[in-house]
């Protein structure tokens, strides 16, 4: 398909993130919108954006006419139109145990720690900012505590979550890693994950993807 690609997306978001990583690992060329999640009240819940994607979050992925939301449901995609280099085994085994470790970053933990779940606690609970970073730290604690036992000397683990090459899995895992820096967790905990972080960081694909390499990243961070 040769069809254009745009990505709507916000520099420090984890999903969309995870979307940058995985059409960089494809080597594909796409365009990008960016969508201030703070900005104008959260730019996101523009009617213009809206009509783009009803649920009001990044990323989306516009390819030619088709509107793809969800970041997982979007690497898949973009992992059955353009095939090489696979973002999932060719195993069913190898495939799950990817599939589970990606979707224990981006549906137990990010969703806890989300934008729209902290505004709310300020907005409706006045939670002071102390506490609400305590609740980012402990949900991220939690889950790295469960991904560290899956990936520490497990037979399937190489350099990367799954084997010797990058997989959805890693495209999930890096961007939570960069929130659990942002929020203070001690990584020194979590040596297995801290070592595949080194090992995608230092490819130019998960390398071009980090936030602050966004063009919509505050200068100076």
């Amino acid at each position: 398909m040769s069809a254009s690609l745009t990505l709507y997306s916000y520099w420090r978001s984890s999903a969309a993130y995870r979307v940058r990583i995985g059409l960089n690992l494809k080597g594909l060329a796409f365009g990008f919108e960016p969508v201030h999640l703070v900005q104008d009240g959260g730019q996101q819940h523009a009617a213009g954006y809206r009509a783009l994607n009803p649920q009001a979050l990044v990323p989306t992925l516009c390819h030619g006419e088709r509107r793809l939301t969800q970041s997982l449901a979007i690497l898949e995609y973009i992992d059955e139109v353009w095939p090489e280099p696979a973002l999932l085994p060719a195993g069913p085994r190898e495939r799950q145990r990817v599939r589970a470790l990606a979707q224990l970053v981006a549906c137990d933990v990010h969703p806890l720690n989300n934008l729209r779940v902290l505004q709310y606690f300020e907005r409706e609970w006045h939670v002071p900012q102390p506490q609400r970073e305590q609740w980012v730290r402990h949900w991220i604690e939690t889950g790295f505590h469960a991904a560290e036992a899956l990936l520490a000397e497990h037979p399937a683990a190489g350099d990367f979550c799954e084997g010797n090459r990058p997989t959805l899995a890693d495209c999930c895992l890096i961007p939570q890693v960069y929130n659990a820096r942002r929020f203070g967790v001690d990584m020194a905990r979590f040596p297995a994950i801290a070592r595949i972080e080194a090992a995608c960081l230092a490819l130019p694909a998960f390398d071009a993807a980090r936030p602050e390499c966004q063009p919509d990243a505050p200068a100076g961070i």
